[in-house]
């Protein structure tokens, strides 16, 4: 974990540019919301603008010299030009959040894609909390760069390059003091924005540990409080929370010290436009009017620069949660389809395994050089204690993982050549710890897949003996499920992930992971029953902990240490008196004395 999390802070700085070139990509599909928001931005900017010179004319040409009638037209008219300021904002508000909302709609549609789209081995080294960060955190941080980051500074440009204009038109000398200041604000900000990425940057990294700590402690809660471990994991939550804090703190130090000094800085300018127009108006070489408006001019100048400042904690957010988004989005799956994949419409089931090594990491080998075959209808069943490599056959099967030397065939043809969504379309799983998601019985077991009916979904529980502890529920079929099947027993949740595989009725394979290890006695008789007549003309593989659940399959495939060390059926084994028969005392032994 550490490694990851060493990876996403180790981010170049240069590439700024390049992030904000790739975000505008999402933002050309709507281009005319852009270009909308663009139009307003400077409707507004021009309208603030004449507010000043407005004000200008109205004490030079009607306030000092008396004129009641004009000072009344120029009244409505600074009172119109508002009004438009006033709509022309609005108008651009609500178009710029609509924008945002439209860009973070795709972001997370392609961030969900994309998870889904990668391989086990990358869920493998990356905490589900930071995924999840992600999705929701760091896609909602770009909201504020995408209504109020890159359309406003376009706004901002021109409010600035406007008003440059304006105080060089009215006095360039004036305006010659005021720029005085503007490279003490450059290196002021240039100084500040480095340390302010760096400490956002961390920030989110932080944030990342946090959920991903809470996301596993909320997960394993049982095992929290069996174990007395609450205290032990609150301290460790104090720890990533005082580290989040302490560098939260970095930020808001650069952020609160950036807002005053630039008041700090427009005070410096103002003050100077103060000693120097007064000078001249007093010297009778500019108008009161004029000076009141470079004032004004001054003040807006610097607004603009202002309004960077109070929404820079966001901008520098995003810009850090742009990084991370992108870094997940560049994430490549390990497992992808060959260019030339071929369809898989109907099999007859056949499965060869050719001399495969597999290993997780580097070269520690979990399977080593295992062969085997399983003919069409054929029932086979993998034994062997725990980390024998039973597991890993299935996964590998699935194509979950890909296999470092050997062949996977599957009616002749290697799985690499197969399509993955071909191949698993004719694959059913059932796993050891059963899996639900929030939802509805029905649900759970056709996974919203709508070309399976009510009346299907009922049979495959029937098939399953899932139907009669479901007729009991208050809703049957519709009874809500909560989170990861909570309400329900083990037992009942896994004849419903039982019934969820016959529903999606996988043509000719039929893979069982340990699914009748951890149920009840009488819950294994229904299953069994069911397993009776699922595994009649199907090629299927049951791994199982309880030998007992293996003894009328065609042939057991007997696994030590990543290797097949005996193949036959339970009586050929047993009269070996190898390790399939050891193993068979151990487990009766242990049976008789429970």
């Amino acid at each position: 974990m550490s490694q990851v999390i060493q990876e996403e802070e180790i981010v170049a700085k240069q590439y700024d540019l390049n992030l904000i070139r790739r975000l505008l990509t999402y933002v050309v599909p709507y281009k005319g919301l852009v270009i909308l928001g663009v139009f307003l931005l400077i409707s507004t900017s021009l309208t603030d603008l004449a507010g000043p010179y407005i004000i200008k004319i109205a004490i030079d040409n009607y306030i000092a010299r008396g004129n009641f009638r004009g000072l009344l037209f120029i009244s409505v008219v600074y009172f119109i030009i508002n009004l438009l300021s006033f709509l022309f904002r609005y108008l651009q508000s609500y178009a710029t959040g609509v924008l945002g909302q439209k860009i973070m709609y795709d972001l997370r549609m392609e961030l969900f894609s994309k998870i889904q789209s990668l391989s086990l081995s990358f869920f493998d080294r990356t905490p589900v909390g930071r995924i999840v960060t992600r999705v929701t955190n760091d896609v909602d941080s770009l909201n504020e760069l995408l209504t109020s980051g890159m359309v406003t500074i376009i706004g901002d440009t021109f409010t600035l390059l406007g008003i440059t204009v304006l105080i060089f038109w009215l006095n360039w000398k004036l305006a010659i003091v005021t720029m005085l200041v503007v490279p003490v604000l450059v290196v002021i900000t240039n100084f500040l924005q480095k340390r302010m990425r760096a400490a956002f940057r961390a920030l989110r990294v932080r944030l990342s540990r946090i959920n991903a700590f809470i996301s596993e402690n909320v997960s394993g809660m049982h095992i929290v409080q069996l174990f007395n471990r609450e205290d032990k994991n609150f301290q460790q939550f104090n720890d990533l929370n005082q580290d989040y804090k302490k560098s939260a703190l970095r930020s808001l130090f650069y952020f609160a010290l950036f807002g005053p000094l630039l008041s700090l800085i427009t005070a410096s300018a103002t003050a100077l436009v103060i000693w120097f127009g007064g000078r001249s108006v007093i010297a009778e070489t500019l108008t009161i009017g004029s000076l009141v408006a470079f004032l004004q001019y001054v003040d807006r100048f610097f607004l603009p620069i202002r309004d960077l400042s109070e929404k820079y904690n966001a901008l520098q957010s995003a810009m850090a949660a742009c990084e991370r988004i992108f870094q997940l989005l560049d994430e490549q799956p390990a497992i992808k389809d060959a260019s030339d994949a071929k369809p898989l419409q109907h099999i007859r089931g056949e499965i060869e395994f050719k001399n495969v090594w597999f290993a997780y990491n580097d070269e520690e080998w979990v399977l080593k050089d295992v062969s085997f075959k399983v003919s069409p209808g054929e029932s086979v069943a993998l034994v062997g204690a725990t980390g024998a490599g039973k597991t890993s056959i299935i996964s590998l099967l699935c194509r979950f993982y890909d296999i470092q030397k050997g062949q996977i065939l599957i009616d002749g043809i290697d799985i690499k050549e197969i399509s993955i969504k071909d191949l698993r379309r004719h694959i059913g799983l059932v796993l050891q710890d059963p899996f639900l998601f929030t939802g509805t019985i029905a649900s759970n077991i056709r996974l919203h897949e709508s070309s399976i009916s009510d009346q299907q979904v009922e049979e495959a529980a029937r098939y399953v003996n899932a139907h009669t502890f479901i007729e009991k529920l208050p809703l049957k079929y519709n009874e809500p499920v909560l989170e990861r099947g909570a309400g329900l027993s083990h037992g009942q949740r896994q004849l419903i992930s039982f019934a969820r595989a016959i529903a999606f009725n996988p043509e000719l394979l039929l893979i069982l992971d340990e699914a009748t290890s951890s149920i009840d006695t009488e819950t294994e008789a229904l299953i069994q029953e069911a397993l009776a007549k699922i595994m009649k003309g199907r090629t299927s593989i049951v791994i199982a902990h309880r030998l007992s659940t293996v003894q009328n399959v065609d042939r057991i495939i007997v696994m030590h240490k990543g290797r097949i060390v005996e193949q036959g059926n339970h009586q050929e084994l047993l009269a070996q008196r190898g390790y399939y028969y050891r193993l068979y005392e151990l487990q009766y032994r242990s049976e008789a004395i429970a």
